[in-house]
């Protein structure tokens, strides 16, 4: 099957927007968020900036799955065209969109493969990249699916959150936890080691937070991916960061730690965001497979 017969597909989670995603080549599904039990679709009815001004307001948040009948639309649109579609949801151990999507992508017969890449955010994107470059390289989608599952955990996220308040509304923390945190000027450090979020660190004060992810980032370079070629190595910043000063501010930090790899910075979707809340910061580092 000719490369040009195979369509990449992925959401929003990914932090590529559906423009971003045309101009790669690359389709692109909205997902959705509510506010104040209003559905939204991240790009077409909601922007961040207008989330993050709904969130500090105090209104209502929460994250929703696709409507299975968006997503069956639009891979028929595509099949239209295309022989296959490799689909890039989000980690399936942060969302049940990957187990929903599979289940349905049954019913083409082989022409959907799903991946179970374990990514998220800036890690997604990047696979989506790879997956790119896999379809120039002449695999197909299956091919593609089990290259991205067999790479999947070679990835490292950690992410330090401003408040707790979104983390409390969703049941992750209590609320005395968060109380507790907020007088004590507490920043807990998560991370995501290909598949769940879970507990890194606490620190005290944002500084002491960024300084921590920076040396845990690092420890990574040297233990778990010493043998790793830097130039298969990519380092990102990302965040529901407002301030386009302070985007640049923490992603000159993060690449002044790191000299020699170049550092960018991908905000965080609307999805992500409702859990997160404003003025989260994250860093990551991806092997490329491409």
């Amino acid at each position: 099957m000719s490369a040009g017969k195979i369509k990449v597909m992925t959401d929003t989670n990914s932090g590529l927007t559906v423009e971003e995603g045309n101009s790669l080549g690359v389709a692109v599904l909205p997902m959705p968020v509510i506010v104040d039990g209003r559905d939204c679709m991240e790009g077409v009815d909601i922007t961040q900036d207008e989330l993050f001004r709904a969130m500090k307001a105090g209104k209502e948040v929460h994250s929703s799955q696709p409507a299975i009948g968006s997503l069956m639309e639009m891979w028929d649109e595509i099949l239209e065209t295309y022989d296959e579609i490799i689909y890039l949801p989000m980690s399936s151990g942060l969302s049940g969109s990957y187990a929903t999507a599979a289940q349905f992508a049954k019913e083409y017969e082989g022409r959907v493969e799903v991946a179970d890449n374990h990514r998220i955010s800036v890690s997604l994107r990047e696979s989506v990249l790879d997956a790119l470059a896999l379809v120039q390289k002449g695999l197909c989608a299956k091919e593609i699916r089990e290259r991205l599952e067999k790479n999947a955990y070679e990835s490292s996220i950690y992410i330090t959150v401003n408040t707790l308040e979104n983390l409390k509304k969703s049941g992750r923390v209590t609320a005395a936890g968060a109380m507790i945190a907020t007088v004590m000027n507490l920043k807990p450090i998560l991370t995501i080691q290909g598949e769940k979020l879970d507990a890194f660190a606490k620190i005290r004060g944002m500084k002491s937070a960024e300084k921590r992810m920076i040396e845990a980032i690092q420890k990574d370079l040297d233990t778990r991916f010493k043998d790793v070629p830097r130039d298969r190595i990519r380092l990102a910043t990302a965040g529901t960061i407002e301030d386009p000063a302070d985007i640049k501010v923490w992603r000159n930090q993060v690449g002044e730690a790191f000299p020699g790899f170049e550092v960018y910075y991908g905000a965080l979707s609307c999805s992500i965001a409702t859990h997160v809340g404003v003025g989260t910061e994250a860093i990551a580092l991806m092997v490329l497979d491409r």
